[in-house]
């Protein structure tokens, strides 16, 4: 059986919710991995960005380029163009975290991957309906 929209969306905010809650886990720790906690910080953003694009019934291709997200919901809603700049800084972490050639990110980078998630999920919550934010209601802390 095909999910409805508004359980797709709920589906959407739980994954991204689960990435951001594992960035800020780790960043507790007493030496963070910091290529974990902005990996998990640009997918947490590109989870909320696409539950927002899902629940507006907008098409989005397969992409980890938050700042073409962020262009797409502000077709919808101009203000995601606030989102742009910061959202964008996430994007290489999709991918050169991934890999040894790349180097590891500060934990001055780390903290502000979590910051800048953080924004884009609360910015994204307040533009979804309660119906379909299910377990977004309580916040990562």
């Amino acid at each position: 059986m095909r999910k409805n929209r508004a359980d797709l969306v709920r589906g959407w905010l739980e994954k991204a919710r689960r990435d951001l809650q594992t960035a800020v886990n780790e960043m507790k720790a007493a030496k963070p991995f910091t290529d974990i906690v902005c990996f998990h910080a640009q997918q947490a953003a590109e989870k909320y960005l696409k539950a927002y694009l899902i629940w507006q019934e907008m098409e989005f291709p397969r992409t980890h380029a938050l700042e073409d997200l962020v262009l797409l919901a502000a077709q919808k809603e101009p203000d995601f163009l606030d989102l742009q700049e910061r959202a964008a800084s996430l994007t290489p972490y999709a991918v050169e975290t991934r890999y040894p050639e790349f180097e590891e990110p500060l934990l001055d980078d780390a903290k502000e991957a979590v910051e800048i998630a953080e924004k884009v999920r609360d910015f994204v919550l307040h533009k979804l309906p309660e119906e379909v934010k299910g377990e977004e209601n309580s916040l990562t802390a």
